[in-house]
């Protein structure tokens, strides 16, 4: 009979890991989607030039690539990186380009006359984004937000390839050491699974919060 217990608790150590990959990874990426989304829509050519760089090239590439990049090729340029900084590293850019295009839609789903309102109000640029469009875009985006934040933690996995012992790392440490392969890969599947569904009612209460007092503002 195998002592499940110790192998168990390995798993969960490794979900540990998951979840701060994928905090740090969701952080990362929102700050990301909201500076390369607004970048599309600059003033500047540059800025959006550089914007759409970005967007375009973490986008059509694969993951594996660019976790490759951040964990291998970046010590030949002086900079080194855990295995911990480089899954965030990836995940976080990976994920929010895709976040970005989330915001630079939503944003531009805002009716005309909602900027009409507010060059009439005379308020700058940053006023009328800060005051005006983003508390009307944001509900907009955030059950966008919410599935690229499920995305991100089933792009966790990615990280067992650089040695990280996140959950899937560990499942493969169990089943090499027991020969057992259905209990630690139906154990990281309901973990999975629990963990997606609590991203999923944190997002739908945050909808519910940034909607509040918008019913019939928007145009």
């Amino acid at each position: 009979m195998i002592d499940w217990s110790g192998y168990l608790g390995l798993i969960l150590q490794g979900a540990l890991v998951t979840i701060e990959l994928t905090v740090m990874g969701s952080a990362l990426a929102l700050v990301m989607a909201f500076v390369a989304g607004l970048g599309r829509l600059s003033r500047f050519a540059a800025v959006r030039a550089l914007a759409t760089v970005y967007i375009e090239f973490f986008r059509g590439t694969s993951i594996f690539v660019q976790l490759f990049w951040a964990y291998f090729v970046l010590p030949f340029a002086g900079i080194t990186l855990t295995p911990l900084q480089a899954g965030v590293l990836a995940l976080g850019l990976n994920v929010g380009a895709y976040g970005a295009e989330v915001v630079r839609g939503a944003v531009r789903a805002i009716g005309r006359e909602q900027h009409e309102a507010c060059v009439a109000l005379n308020l700058g640029r940053y006023q009328r984004l800060r005051h005006v469009i983003l508390p009307q875009a944001l509900p907009l985006m955030l059950p966008t937000f919410g599935n690229n934040a499920i995305e991100l933690l089933k792009g966790t996995a990615v990280v067992s390839l650089i040695s990280l012992t996140d959950m899937t790392f560990q499942a493969q440490v169990v089943r090499a050491q027991t020969g057992n392969t259905l209990v630690p890969f139906a154990t990281i599947l309901v973990l999975y699974f629990a963990m997606a569904m609590a991203i999923s009612a944190g997002m739908r209460w945050l909808e519910r919060r940034a909607s509040r007092g918008l019913d019939g503002v928007r145009v």
